[in-house]
């Protein structure tokens, strides 16, 4: 067919369809429980999602971190892997694809974010120390909280609210950064802690205007920032779409300039870098790296493997070269945005604008009558299991744990249920089935009671907390 017929079409139509730039070489077969023995497995894991048996999940939307299909270069990748105990030559592939494609120098890899954000808090952190940081994600606030800081958000007012539709929900209010430098003084603060697509906003973006202002204001007071980089590839492809001066700008060179206004980055290979496990710490500063480095072959692994096989690694170096695709990038947010238009189409409250890895249900609308108290979220996710199988994740009250000082629950603005999106996984199809099951249970909605807790573990509560129906 020729370029200028399919333009007739398109034109007859009033639309364009986009496909993914992808092919389907293998698949994984899945099957749907029955009502009764989605009952039965949802009793026994305490209504917690994360205590499902993977068997027992339809479509699993519980997280994007390592639930990616990796292509057939990155198969081919891990058969080439040095298991080498030291030296190991994908250690060097893995650096010079993050030196060339993020910018920094001294590269240290570990076995997943989770190893990265202990590191870099491990490092900087001293007792006493206050990090700023664009809203709190549960494991990196635990790391520093260890490490003996106080996180303080720093996050923009708007990024609070779920029906606002500030195109750069995740950017750093500079006043609020300022007030604590003059609060606490510039040496109680070792950096900032800057996310790329906040997570617990509902995966909103930072504007490249707002993280140059950033680095001019730090840079007066000798304040360091880091990144976490985790999903960096949908921060560059809304500053691509958004932001004025970069939609000729190719995915790699925002990203590319992005982490050039920070010091270094921690990373959850696990996203963005289309692999399964892994995950990596870079920095510039030399004696940062140093006591990185002494560190890792503490608690991970040598200093060039840390935690990771050679085939991860090399998995790892060829997922970054994939990941900077502009065709990958649009087709991953797309993806999201067809599934979040068709709730909108239904006017079923979720977070606006739509973000880059996930849809977030907004449980307090969803559930009005269900007080904070009583899990609007968790029981959001449960009853969407209950319904069909799908497999979603509380960003809510039980992720947001209880004050270190007070003992009390933590009450935060946003009350989400995530519904999180794999990479190359699901096709648009699975993406009905959600979209119909979040109907389902929305209609149902007012019969809908909460959650009480009935079993809480001391760290990271939403991972392992048990719960049972009110009533």
């Amino acid at each position: 067919m020729t370029d200028s017929k399919i333009k007739t079409m398109g034109q007859q139509f009033g639309r364009r369809s986009w496909a993914e730039p992808w092919k389907i070489k293998m698949v994984e077969p899945i099957h749907m429980l029955t009502q009764e023995e989605r009952q039965k497995a949802a009793a026994e894991a305490g209504y917690n999602t994360f205590l499902l048996r993977s068997e027992d999940v339809y479509i699993d939307l519980l997280t994007d971190s390592g639930t990616s299909a990796m292509s057939d270069r990155q198969w081919a990748g891990m058969m080439l892997g040095d298991e080498a105990y030291a030296g190991s030559r994908n250690f060097y592939h893995l650096e010079e694809a993050i030196q060339q494609y993020y910018g920094y120098k001294h590269i240290i890899p570990t076995h997943q974010g989770r190893g990265a954000e202990h590191l870099i808090s491990k490092a900087l952190i001293t007792p006493g120390d206050y990090i700023p940081g664009n809203m709190y994600f549960t494991t990196t606030r635990l790391h520093q909280e260890l490490a003996g800081g106080t996180f303080v958000d720093i996050i923009i007012d708007e990024a609070h609210n779920p029906v606002n539709r500030h195109p750069f929900k995740g950017n750093v209010d500079l006043s609020k950064i300022q007030s604590l430098i003059d609060r606490v003084g510039a040496d109680k603060i070792p950096y900032i802690s800057l996310a790329g697509t906040v997570n617990m906003a509902g995966g909103q973006p930072v504007s490249m205007a707002n993280v140059k202002a950033l680095r001019e204001l730090v840079d007066k007071h000798g304040i360091c920032i880091y990144l976490d980089a985790t999903r960096m590839i949908e921060n560059a492809f809304f500053i691509q779409e958004r932001e004025e001066g970069y939609h000729d700008k190719h995915i790699a060179e925002i990203l590319f300039e992005f982490c050039n206004y920070t010091d270094g980055a921690w990373m959850s290979a696990k996203k963005d870098n289309l692999v399964n496990i892994g995950g990596w710490l870079a920095v510039n500063d030399p004696k940062v790296a140093e006591r990185a480095r002494n560190m890792v072959v503490v608690y991970e692994g040598l200093h060039t493997y840390g935690g990771m096989a050679g085939r991860d690694m090399e998995a790892v170096a060829l997922g970054i070269k994939e990941m900077v695709q502009d065709e990958h990038a649009a087709s991953r947010v797309r993806q999201i945005r067809y599934l979040g238009k068709l709730l909108l189409d239904w006017e079923i409250p979720i977070v606006e604008p739509i973000g880059g890895h996930a849809i977030f249900l907004d449980a307090k609308r969803f559930y009005p009558h269900i007080p904070q108290d009583e899990f609007p979220a968790q029981t959001l996710a449960a009853q969407l299991y209950l319904d069909s199988g799908v497999r979603t994740m509380e960003r809510g009250i039980v992720s947001a744990g209880r004050d270190p000082e007070t003992g009390n629950h933590r009450h935060p603005a946003l009350e989400l249920t995530r519904v999180t999106i794999p990479r190359r996984v699901y096709t648009q199809a699975h993406m009905d089935v959600v979209a119909e099951s979040i109907k389902a249970v929305y209609d149902e909605r007012e019969k809908t009671k909460g959650l009480k807790m009935v079993y809480e573990p001391e760290y990271l509560r939403f991972f392992q907390a048990r719960f049972e129906l009110i009533g």
